[in-house]
């Protein structure tokens, strides 16, 4: 396969390196960590303060089996998530209030490894902030994509190469080229 990506802007880089870390509920501190294997389970909260309204379930999903899983991730949606062992649910999404300025927050929840978490979290916003653009971002980090200013080349933080990864994303903000084939390489 030819490499035809424009940057590689999955962690790690030359630009970004970090190791994995814990940050606790809410992220605050978190670096981003990768999954760590291709097969992608996710859950929605149901219940509770951080439940997804059904309309932000549903962008979910379809943002997920349009940009996701046309990738080499076998994406899969549970209703029934683990919380700890081995085969913990790979993505947890809430909606709830997320700190400062931001729209949404993805933090590792129990590192796998230097780069890779077997669970991660992803907070987003509520009432009807689920656009499939920042839904796409923040996945984008829980598969280890990051901005262009930690791209290998670097890149500006907006450059259209990096899709729903820009810094500030718009509703229909697609995974795109470049991120697609960053995915691919690394699972």
């Amino acid at each position: 396969m030819t490499w035809a990506a424009t940057t590689d802007n999955l962690t790690p880089t030359n630009n970004y390196s970090y190791a994995c870390n814990e940050p606790g509920d809410g992220g605050v501190g978190a670096r981003v960590c990768r999954t760590d294997n291709a097969q992608v389970s996710y859950y929605a909260d149901s219940a509770g303060d951080n439940q997804l309204e059904a309309g932000d379930f549903d962008t979910l999903v379809n943002m997920m089996s349009a940009e996701y899983q046309p990738t080499d991730l076998s994406v899969s949606v549970t209703f029934s998530p683990s919380f700890s062992g081995s085969s913990e649910t790979d993505i947890i999404y809430q909606e709830q209030g997320v700190p400062g300025s931001n729209e949404g927050i993805t933090w590792c929840n129990d590192a796998a490894g230097t780069f890779e978490c077997d669970q991660q979290y992803v907070r987003i916003e509520g009432a009807g902030s689920y656009t499939p653009g920042l839904t796409c971002h923040e996945t984008g980090h829980a598969v280890g994509l990051l901005h262009g200013q930690n791209a290998s080349p670097a890149l500006g933080n907006q450059n259209s190469a990096l899709g729903c990864m820009k810094k500030e994303t718009s509703y229909g903000d697609r995974l795109g080229a470049n991120n697609k084939e960053n995915i691919n390489g690394a699972y």
